[in-house]
């Protein structure tokens, strides 16, 4: 989810040319590794439990810290940085103790099973016994803190493309209105800003609120948008909701592509293309050398098939057969056939939204949203075209080439206006929703087989059974239970557990549930849909047996059918369902004369024998 909103009261007119090459604009930003500090206050009131036995603040805040280190970033982003830092400590540990009451308790690096382990000890009442006795809790100076951090980022050597530090108190005078930590603190936090690093606040739950007014407002960076502004002003008191807003800090915007929207001659906008969903894969397998378990690299090499010698990427050329020749070409050639056009999007036109079909939507779609920094006033613009399109109710018919020497797509930017919850933050951002559009030769002729069409008893039965089994779906509800038990696996691993933990399987229909709900529905929809001696539940017929004498197969015995259960199956449209033998018994047995050994002759005679 993209946590930024647009900017409909810019006063900025709309310019015609890019500041940047076009060739440049599909090119990422920033190169690099991601780091994370968690900076956590060891204060006496961290400690202190909710009410009915409520975690503390400090035990929420190690939870979630386990959750971050060992799920977000070991899984997903097992390169990435991750530190963890507490201050307001009696002990005191951190490069060269240059700091008292700072404690390092984890350095820059990356997260691994040890880490996990030694953070995971920190949780609960036998933890916060052992973060008494290792840590403590003593004065504060944030400052001190904030500068230790700085130290902290300047020893990596590695390249770094975010730098982020979360603070997580439940006091907001941390220096109980000392004029001197105040200002010391604003220094260093003003310091570390300007070398990039984007410092958040993770206010938490304190009697009488917690007022950022009094001095953490000078502390964070400003937020990227509007829409942070409810997840700054808003403590939390519960892990969930802590766990929601760090992630939404943490989630890394950035975008698949940076093109150009072709509106017209000389009208372009710029526009991002993220992806809003991917789907979760479980990580491909690493191969190791036999003898030290090392990973090990392929290299793929083209040899000559007559002279054995090395070739050249430039030695190679490509060939196709047509019409029994052999077609050849050069790389270059190639690279010219596959080019139509540069990446960007051009506008066709518009069409009303009733002509956008569900069978159209044949890959995931992407989602577009304006970059100012590209263009300037593009973010106006944009949001006009969003504001009309939504109150037309109209899509945009656009030709789309995502990347250099791409195939082009045609695709329909649907229109999303934006969504807030009751907390004011951004739960649905405002843009385009890109769906790809099918081609002619991408759509298939069916001849479905023709089954007999339900009565409308039976309809309504199924409508009643329908009702009942509705719910609210929403996607971020269910997990994918093989990934989160490859995970579990690895997991119990790596931290030499003695098993894996269990998972819930969501995705299994709850049983007892669907049928204390549903109650009588289900046979009395058997009853209309099935004949009366037919029992769906029965296991199917065994296959015939060779006769002990005569070598013969076993005949199967005859079904006679009354006259009010033949009237019951032309009433229930169910005759069809019987089968050659048993119609053609039933027309001897009530001596019906029949022309024809067809199905639908022998259903007929019967239906005008019963009805004479």
């Amino acid at each position: 989810m993209l946590a930024r909103s647009i900017d409909t009261k810019s006063d900025t007119e709309v310019t015609t040319e890019s500041t940047r090459s076009p060739s440049s604009i599909g090119d990422y930003k920033i190169t690099g590794r991601d780091s994370l500090v968690f900076l956590v206050d060891a204060s006496k009131e961290m400690f202190i439990k909710g009410e009915d036995g409520e975690p503390s603040n400090f035990d929420m805040t190690i939870n979630l810290v386990t959750m971050m280190v060992c799920v977000l970033k070991i899984i997903s982003s097992d390169k990435d940085l991750v530190a963890l830092v507490f201050y307001g400590t009696e002990e005191s540990k951190n490069p060269r103790n240059s700091f008292k009451h700072v404690y390092v308790y984890h350095d820059l690096s990356e997260p691994g099973a040890k880490r996990v382990q030694e953070v995971d000890a920190l949780r609960g009442e036998k933890g916060a016994k052992l973060a008494a006795e290792t840590i403590g809790s003593g004065e504060t100076s944030l400052g001190d803190a904030l500068w230790c951090c700085a130290n902290l980022y300047s020893d990596i050597k590695l390249r770094l493309s975010h730098k982020r530090l979360m603070i997580f108190t439940c006091r907001d005078e941390p220096h109980g209105g000392d004029s001197v930590k105040d200002r010391q603190a604003r220094t260093k936090a003003s310091d570390l800003k300007e070398t990039g690093v984007v410092i958040d606040l993770m206010h938490l739950m304190k009697p009488g609120g917690f007022d950022i007014s009094l001095f953490f407002c000078d502390i964070v960076s400003p937020p990227e948008d509007e829409s942070e502004l409810g997840l700054q002003l808003q403590p939390s008191d519960k892990l969930e909701d802590l766990l929601k807003r760090v992630r939404a800090k943490e989630l890394k915007k950035r975008a698949l592509a940076r093109l150009n929207l072709c509106l017209g001659e000389g009208i372009n906008v710029a526009v991002g293309i993220y992806a809003t969903a991917v789907a979760a894969r479980k990580p491909g397998s690493i191969k190791l050398y036999r003898e030290t378990n090392e990973p090990v690299r392929s290299k793929t090499r083209t040899f000559h098939t007559q002279t054995g010698s090395l070739l050249l990427p430039s030695e190679i050329k490509k060939a196709q057969y047509y019409g029994g020749k052999e077609i050849v070409m050069e790389r270059d050639e190639v690279d010219a056939i596959k080019k139509f056009d540069d990446p960007g999007l051009f506008l066709i036109g518009f069409k009303p939204m009733e002509k956008l079909k569900l069978h159209h939507h044949i890959r995931p779609a992407v989602f577009l949203y304006p970059e100012e920094d590209e263009v300037k006033g593009s973010s106006c613009l944009f949001s006009a075209l969003l504001k009309k399109c939504s109150e037309r109710n109209v899509f945009a018919l656009c030709r789309f080439i995502s990347r250099r020497n791409y195939p082009p797509r045609f695709v329909a930017l649907l229109p999303q206006n934006e969504e807030l919850d009751e907390g004011k933050v951004q739960i649905t951002p405002p843009g385009f929703n890109v769906i790809y559009l099918p081609f002619a030769d991408d759509f298939r002729t069916l001849d479905p087989p023709q089954f007999p069409s339900a009565s409308q008893t039976q309809v309504d039965k199924m409508k009643e059974i329908v009702s009942k089994l509705r719910f609210k779906y929403r996607s971020e509800g269910f997990e994918n239970p093989v990934i989160q038990q490859h995970f579990r696996n690895l997991e119990a691993l790596a931290l030499d557990m003695m098993a894996p933990e269990e998972i819930e399987d969501l995705i299994m229909p709850k049983v007892d549930q669907i049928d204390q709900r549903l109650g009588p529905l289900v046979q009395e929809f058997k009853d209309l849909v099935y004949p009366a001696y037919y029992n769906p539940e029965s296991k199917p017929a065994a296959k015939r047996k060779t006769a002990d004498t005569g070598g013969g197969a076993e005949k199967k015995p005859k079904v006679e059918l009354t006259e009010d259960e033949l009237k019951a199956h032309v009433q229930n449209n169910t005759l069809v369902k019987l089968t050659v033998p048993v119609l053609k018994d039933a027309c001897k047995q009530f001596g019906v004369r029949t022309t024809g050994t067809k199905k639908q002759e022998l259903i007929d005679a019967l239906i005008a024998r019963l009805r004479s």
